[in-house]
């Protein structure tokens, strides 16, 4: 009997043994998997982040490590998320979820949730985020405590404090997200706190964040992800204190960033185009709030597509899931309908509010467009009209750009007229009297009149015509 105890107590141990032996090996899967994919993520090295969970799939398939094949759907499916391809993200997400369906891991469906979480945020959705953010919260809290638990907790607070802030609540966004940046005390967290007081318009405290994330910067080596988090931030503080020259040089390195991540948040480079665009109207340069405007419109309406597709794939999965097996029961059938009604309805309502929305910015885009265009024109019609006055050798190149096909079109009537001809055209066209041309040329005002008779000619204007009507036709 003795004996038997004996060997019990020895197979418990060795059972024991090869238990937190499978637990290490699952805990340091985590834990370097999460560490190399981060990196890439960071730097916007997709093709290789891929690479790397498709391989560690493989190794959690041979460990028979469902948590692990989760972990993998959920890095590939956060960065479609991040770069708008929702519709595959969704998938990926369900994937996951089907490989922690009765997972006792507390830490995975916590990171399960956030990144349902984090879909919904992107397609606008708040509701739906702060729910999946609850469940989260619910599941971290009652995970087994480990370094990674106290990575997610921050960033789970920050993150509700950013919907919050959303939706108007601002007292309890600001006690999340100073929890987050208490539990976490890094650049990204201390530039949230920075943002939250840039969206209340406290710039004094927006100042001290932003003075300590940027000697924060200084300090440690910050991913360029970060890097463009925190330029953004200083660009919208610097817009807001009138300083338009240091805002501009953030909002660009903001861009720079953007673009050495392979543009990792491009969802979120638009509110930089609207900020560059307002910039350069408020500097009184047309040109450029003209350009970053229309990225601006272009990006806003690749979202909105982005998003109508992954809703209308929602939709789909929830008509499928509500639709009963081929051998329906009678008294299932009306919920069933009733079921689908209500899908369809909701779906209806959101693609209609999304494209009134999309209307109604498409139109205030334009007009603000047109705005642009505008003060563009009159300010390069002012400076064509200066170097004409000032009899200025590139007046005839300037006026070029100003309007492109007037040249070509004369040239088209008569291919052998002469630059000095064409510049003498060009001013007839910006209606000089020939008094003016002649001041400006510093000729005498009968030279002018005779210069006006051969361009008739050339150009087969006729003596009835009045040759400034002439000009107003060519190339408006």
């Amino acid at each position: 009997m003795m004996i038997c105890v004996v060997n019990m107590g020895i197979l418990l141990c060795i059972l024991s043994c090869n238990k937190n032996s499978q637990d290490k090996e699952k805990e340091n899967f985590d834990s370097v998997l999460l560490k190399k994919n981060t990196e890439l993520q960071l730097s916007g090295e997709y093709e290789k982040l891929i690479e790397l969970n498709i391989g560690y799939l493989k190794k959690a398939a041979k460990m028979q490590y469902k948590e692990g094949k989760a972990l993998c759907y959920l890095n590939i499916a956060e960065i479609n998320i991040s770069t708008e391809n929702y519709e595959k993200a969704l998938i990926l997400l369900e994937k996951a979820g089907e490989n922690l369906k009765d997972s006792e891991s507390g830490y995975h469906k916590a990171v399960l949730y956030d990144d349902y979480s984090q879909y919904y945020s992107y397609l606008n959705l708040i509701d739906k985020g702060i729910m999946y953010n609850n469940k989260a919260f619910y599941y971290i809290k009652n995970a087994k405590e480990s370094a990674l638990t106290k990575k997610l907790l921050p960033r789970l607070y920050l993150t509700r404090g950013i919907y919050f802030a959303r939706k108007g609540w601002f007292g309890t966004s600001l006690k999340c997200i100073m929890k987050g940046n208490k539990l976490e005390n890094s650049v990204y967290s201390n530039c949230m706190v920075a943002q939250y007081y840039l969206i209340r318009h406290q710039l004094d405290s927006v100042r001290v964040y932003m003075a300590k994330t940027s000697e924060m910067m200084h300090k440690q080596k910050v991913s360029d992800v970060e890097s463009f988090w925190v330029y953004s931030a200083m660009g919208y503080y610097y817009y807001e204190i009138n300083n338009s020259d240091e805002a501009e040089k953030a909002f660009q390195k903001a861009l720079e960033m953007n673009i050495k991540t392979d543009r990792t948040y491009s969802s979120k480079v638009y509110f930089v185009y609207k900020a560059l665009a307002e910039l350069y109207k408020k500097k009184n340069d047309g040109g450029k709030a003209y350009y970053y405007l229309k990225k601006y419109m272009e990006e806003e309406n690749r979202m909105a597509t982005a998003r109508m597709a992954a809703m209308n794939r929602s939709t789909e999965n929830f008509i499928s899931e509500i639709k009963p097996e081929s051998d329906w029961h009678r008294n299932d059938l009306p919920l069933a309908i009733a079921l689908s009604i209500t899908a369809l309805t909701i779906s209806g309502i959101y693609v209609q509010r999304t494209i009134k929305t999309q209307r109604l910015k498409k139109r205030a885009l334009k007009q603000e467009t047109e705005e642009l265009k505008s003060h563009v024109r009159a300010k390069m019609l002012k400076e064509v009209t200066e170097l004409a006055q000032k009899n200025d050798s590139s007046f005839l190149m300037k006026f070029k750009e100003l309007y492109p096909d007037f040249i070509s079109s004369l040239l088209k009537i008569n291919p052998d007229l002469e630059n000095s001809e064409l510049a003498f055209c060009a001013m007839l066209k910006l209606h000089f009297s020939s008094k003016e041309i002649a001041d400006y040329t510093f000729v005498q005002h009968r030279s002018v009149q005779q210069k006006k008779y051969r361009i008739r000619k050339r150009l087969n204007i006729s003596g009835e015509e009045d040759i400034y009507d002439f000009f107003d036709r060519i190339s408006n």
